[in-house]
């Protein structure tokens, strides 16, 4: 087992990957930019090192800084959390030639499944359905019309390097093709220096479902269920919860049992997700994260195993420290991912944070870097925690979730506690009945009618 972890993230997931090290009795080494000097996880380290400026871009994004704090601290591997350089397979390639062990996945899997058309393919291979559409990229404008016409109007123009919704749009008729084309390559362009995109059958209205994986060196895979993020802006998620309202057992043992096969086949390591659009009992792959994910508390809630102590044994070289027969899952959990940002306009709410009090407890965890006296810097996401509660079945989670909004206080800034507190009163949500379209047309009308 490793002695010491350096840290390569901030924020709530550099606190969380922070916990786990010290209950598993290894010290840990926490980066930062000059901004985040007086954070949270900087100050529990056991020890800390700023690798340069505010901008992400000269300091958590700077590779040689973190291989620098990595060996000036003698630290034996490197976590990259989540965002940042998790899915940059260079960084991981050098990480490793250092003589670091990078705790994710191999570096080929990481760009496997980073291009969409080449993991489209590759699980389609191993045996997971997938979406309709163009068989690898599309290049010209009169491919874009033959492979339209094949798939069927109406459909989604995709950036093959792309995420987050960029690059991403969607053609309903074939006047509409040739300017979507021309947007989602030029997006995809801009955001990720590569205008490849390919297309895909339109779902009408899909839920947005995802399965964890996890996998040793030893071929031992295992699926924790599903988690079902349909609550979605500009694609970006919002509300997950654990396990999905419209999926059942027989239904999650089918296509569990297809990932894990699929996962065996490639020879995946560590922990990943594989995203889902599903519709009409049908599961269609979208694409795969080689990462610990956001929302990843969820599945710790129903099966009380801690994801990220797995991710570490198995870069040690550990089998994984249960099978599939030995997970069960209890219980409805719902994480809600509150943000510094105006609760109608989405704008963001950096500055002071005068108060702050965290809700508490049966069944109730925050994940959150901040406290009162914090000042959340303008540089970054605005994500400034993870409220996630768990409850005997939804109609209680649902009701734990609303209490604790209403206990916590974030003053000094504005966040998004208000949405959820008005989300959390909607029929349709409290029925479990929403798609991925859903939150984007409730937020239009809610924005109509004042």
């Amino acid at each position: 087992m490793f002695d010491k972890i350096l840290i390569a993230n901030r924020g709530e997931i550099a606190l969380r990957v922070h916990r786990a090290c010290k209950e598993m009795g290894i010290a840990t080494v926490a980066v930062h930019s000059e901004a985040d000097a007086g954070a949270m996880w900087v100050r529990l380290a056991d020890e800390s090192v700023c690798i340069g400026p505010a901008s992400a871009a000269k300091s958590y994004l700077n590779i040689p800084s973190i291989i620098a704090a990595a060996e000036i601290t003698g630290a034996q591997a490197i976590h990259p959390g989540y965002g940042f350089l998790s899915e940059n397979a260079r960084f991981a390639e050098i990480v490793n030639a250092h003589g670091f062990t990078f705790i994710g996945p191999l570096p080929e899997h990481i760009t496997m499944m980073g291009d969409k058309i080449t993991a489209k393919q590759a699980v389609r291979d191993a045996g997971i359905p997938v979406v309709p559409g163009s068989d690898g990229a599309v290049t010209t404008e009169e491919e874009a019309f033959a492979a339209a016409r094949e798939i069927g109007f109406p459909v989604l123009i995709k950036a093959a390097a792309g995420g987050g919704g960029r690059g991403m749009k969607v053609a309903r008729t074939e006047e509409d093709l040739a300017e979507a084309v021309s947007t989602a390559r030029a997006e995809a362009k801009a955001a990720f220096g590569d205008d490849a995109i390919y297309m895909e059958r339109y779902l009408q209205g899909p839920r947005h479902i995802e399965l964890q994986v996890i996998a040793d060196r030893f071929g031992n895979v295992c699926h924790l269920g599903e988690r079902d993020c349909s609550l979605q802006r500009r694609h970006q998620k919002v509300l997950e919860e654990a396990p999905s309202p419209v999926i059942d057992a027989a239904a999650r043992a089918k296509i569990g049992n297809v990932v894990v096969e699929a996962i065996r086949r490639i020879g995946y390591l560590g922990v990943g997700t594989i995203e889902f659009l599903y519709e009409n009992g049908e599961f269609f792959f979208i694409e795969m994260n080689t990462r610990l994910q956001v929302e990843h508390p969820v599945t710790e809630a129903i099966t009380g195993i801690d994801l990220v102590r797995e991710q570490i044994r198995i870069a040690a070289g550990l089998p994984l420290s249960f099978s599939q027969k030995d997970i069960v899952f209890e219980g409805h959990a719902i994480e809600c991912r509150i943000n510094a940002e105006n609760p109608r306009t989405f704008t963001p709410s950096p500055g002071l944070i005068s108060d702050f009090h965290a809700p508490g407890g049966l069944g109730v965890r925050l994940d959150s870097a901040i406290y009162a006296g914090y000042v959340i810097p303008p540089y970054y996401d605005s994500l400034i925690g993870k409220l996630i509660v768990h409850g005997r079945d939804r109609e209680e989670c649902i009701a734990r979730l609303s209490r604790c909004l209403g206990e916590m206080v974030v003053s000094g800034v504005e966040t998004t506690i208000p949405l959820f507190q008005d989300l959390l009163l909607q029929p349709d949500f409290l029925m479990g009945d929403y798609t991925i379209h859903w939150l984007e047309r409730w937020l239009k009308d809610q924005s109509e009618a004042r």
